[in-house]
C-alpha cells in the first residue's frame, strides 16, 4: 500500500535580517593596542563618535547601551590600573562598541526542526493547537545555535507562523551549579600547568565558582604563557575540568521568535546542534519540555541537555555515563517501566535503547536497529523523540544511502517493551524531492521531532541543511502499513 505523503509547501529559508550582537574578540596584544588607542582619544571626540555608533545601531537591538557596557566588562582587566577609575561613561561605552561585532544568526542554514506543542494553548478553536518549532540556526563560521518559531496548526493541519521578531537576543545566563575549589585544586595537579599560574588561580577563587567565573580568571592568569597553542592548550584542559551547566533567562515580555539559544561554555563553542524537543510528562502528570543537543567544540562532541517549562527560563546540563556519547540521542515522551528512556547511536551506526533511573545519567546501551534496506545501509538513526500510539511507540528514523543521500522512514515498538520492534517501512517515507536536493548539504530530508495532529502525523523537515519545510500523512495509513511490515530476523 503507497502512503500518501503530502508536502505543505511552506518554506522556512535563512533570514539574513537576523543579527545579534556578539563579543568581538581580537586578541590580548591587539585589544590593548585598540584600549590604549580610545584612552587617547579627547573627550569630545569619544562623546561623538559613540552617538554615531548609536544613531547606526540602536534601532537593531533593544538594549544596546547595556551590551557595549557587558562588553567593556569583558576587557576592562586590560587597562592600566590608574585609568580605570578616572574613565569617563562615553569612553566605557565606546571601548564597549570596538569589542562588539554583529552576527548573522542564518547566514548559512535554518534547518534540522523539532516540534511540540506549545504550552500556552489560549486563541485555539476546537482542532487547532499552538505549536513551538524549534531551529538549527547556522552562521558565520558554521556556528549553530537553537532558535524558534511560535505557530498554531489548523484543524486540517496548515501552520500558521508568527510573523519573524524585529529584535533577537540571548537572555541572561546565569550559573547555578558551581564548583567546588578544593576537587579543582587536585584537578589541576593533573595539568601541565606551571606551579606559580596554579597557586594564583587557586588564591583567586573563592571556594566554589562557576564555569563564567573561572573564564574569566584564565584570561588574566595565562598571559604570563607566550606560546598561544600552549595557552589555548591549557585553558582547553583546565576548562574541560569545570562543571558547564548554566540556565537562560528571558524576559517575560519577549516573544518566542526573539529567543536564541547561542554556545554559552568552552564545550559547545563551535556549535549547538540539532536539539530534539519532547514534552515530557511525567508519572504524576505533571509536565516540562525536555531537549537533547549536540555540543561542538571544534573537536569534540557532548550530548546536552535542556529543561524548560515555560520557553523563557532554560537549564542547559551535560548528561554523564558510559553511553552519553555521539549524536542522536532523544528521550521518549514519558517513563516506561519506571524508567527514563532514550534512543541513541552510540557507534554511528545504529539504533540503541538505554535505560536509566536518573535523566542526567546513562551507563548502558543495548543494539535495537541497524541498517537493513538499501536506503539504510549507511547508516539509520532517530528522526526525534519516539510518539506514542495505540499500535505502539511510532519512530521516525532516518537512513543514509548512495551518495549520502538521506531519506527518513518510519518503525513501530511494543508500548511496554520499546526493545521489540513491531514493524519497519521497507521504502523511505519521505525522500528529497528535486526541488530539495541543492543546499548546505545536498540530497537531504531530515527531522529532530515530529508530533500527531488531527489524525495526521505532522513532520517538520530540514532541506538538504538548509531551509525547513513541511509535510503530513494520515497516521492510520502509516500504522497499517508498519503493522503489515515485520521486521524479518
Amino acid at each position: 500500500m503507497a502512503i500518501t505523503v503530502n508536502r505543505t509547501g511552506i518554506r522556512l529559508n535563512p533570514d539574513l535580517s537576523r543579527v545579534i550582537p556578539r563579543f568581538f574578540n581580537i586578541g590580548e596584544a591587539r585589544s590593548r593596542a585598540l584600549i590604549q588607542k580610545v584612552l587617547e582619544m579627547p573627550e569630545s571626540a569619544a562623546a561623538q563618535l559613540l552617538q554615531c555608533v548609536m544613531e547606526e545601531f540602536c534601532a537593531r537591538y533593544r538594549d544596546i547601551e547595556i551590551i557595549f557596557y557587558k562588553h567593556f566588562q569583558l576587557i576592562q582587566y586590560l587597562l592600566p590600573e590608574a585609568e580605570l577609575p578616572q574613565l569617563s561613561r562615553e569612553k566605557k561605552m565606546l571601548m564597549g562598541s570596538y569589542f562588539t561585532m554583529e552576527y548573522s544568526l542564518e547566514a548559512a542554514a535554518l534547518f534540522n526542526p523539532s516540534i511540540v506543542e506549545d504550552p500556552d494553548q489560549s486563541g485555539t478553536a476546537p482542532g487547532e493547537k499552538n505549536v513551538v518549532i524549534s531551529l538549527r540556526a547556522t552562521g558565520e563560521g558554521h556556528i549553530s545555535s537553537v532558535v524558534f518559531k511560535r505557530g498554531k496548526l489548523t484543524k486540517d493541519a496548515w501552520l500558521q507562523i508568527e510573523p519573524s521578531a524585529n529584535f533577537s537576543g540571548e537572555g541572561a545566563i546565569t550559573q547555578v551549579i558551581r564548583n567546588k575549589k578544593d576537587v579543582f585544586g587536585e584537578l589541576l595537579l593533573q595539568t601541565a600547568l606551571p606551579e606559580d599560574i596554579r597557586t594564583y588561580i587557586l588564591s583567586t577563587l573563592k571556594d566554589s565558582f562557576t564555569y563564567k567565573e573561572i573564564e574569566i580568571l584564565l584570561r588574566s592568569a595565562l598571559l604570563s604563557i607566550d606560546s598561544a597553542t600552549e595557552r589555548n592548550k591549557l585553558r582547553y584542559d583546565i576548562l574541560s575540568m569545570v562543571n558547564t551547566s548554566y540556565e537562560i533567562n528571558f524576559p517575560a515580555h519577549s516573544r518566542l521568535a526573539e529567543q536564541v539559544i547561542f554556545p554559552a561554555t568552552f564545550t559547545e563553542k563551535n556549535g549547538i546542534e540539532d536539539a530534539r524537543f519532547v514534552k515530557f510528562v511525567d508519572d504524576d502528570g505533571s509536565f516540562l519540555y525536555l531537549a537533547t543537543y549536540t555540543a561542538y567544540d571544534g573537536t569534540y562532541i557532548l550530548p546536552h541537555l535542556i529543561t524548560t517549562k515555560d520557553f523563557l527560563h532554560f537549564k542547559i546540563s551535560p548528561l554523564h555515563g558510559k553511553m552519553a556519547v555521539n549524536k542522536n540521542l532523544a528521550l521518549f515522551p514519558r517513563k516506561v517501566n519506571g524508567q527514563y528512556v532514550m534512543l541513541s547511536r552510540i557507534d554511528g551506526i545504529s539504533n540503541y535503547i538505554m535505560f536509566s533511573d536518573d535523566l542526567y545519567l546513562w551507563e548502558t546501551a543495548s543494539l535495537l536497529q541497524q541498517p537493513k534496506y538499501p536506503w539504510e545501509f549507511v547508516q539509520i538513526g532517530n528522526g526525534g523523540s519516539p510518539i506514542e500510539t495505540e499500535a505502539g511507540w511510532l519512530i521516525i528514523t532516518h537512513g543514509v544511502g548512495p551518495m549520502r543521500k538521506y531519506c527518513l522512514g518510519a518503525s513501530l515498538f511494543k508500548l511496554d517493551d520499546p526493545t521489540q520492534e513491531i514493524g519497519r517501512l521497507k521504502e523511505p517515507l519521505l525522500l528529497p524531492a528535486e526541488d530539495e536536493r541543492k543546499g548546505y548539504v545536498p540530497n537531504v530530508v531530515y527531522t529532530c521531532g515530529a508530533m500527531i495532529h488531527e489524525g495526521l502525523l505532522f513532520i517538520p523537515y530540514a532541506v538538504s541543511d538548509y531551509a525547513t519545510s513541511f509535510a503530513t500523512v494520515p497516521l492510520d495509513m502509516l500504522l497499517n502499513e508498519l503493522l503489515l511490515s515485520p521486521v524479518e530476523l
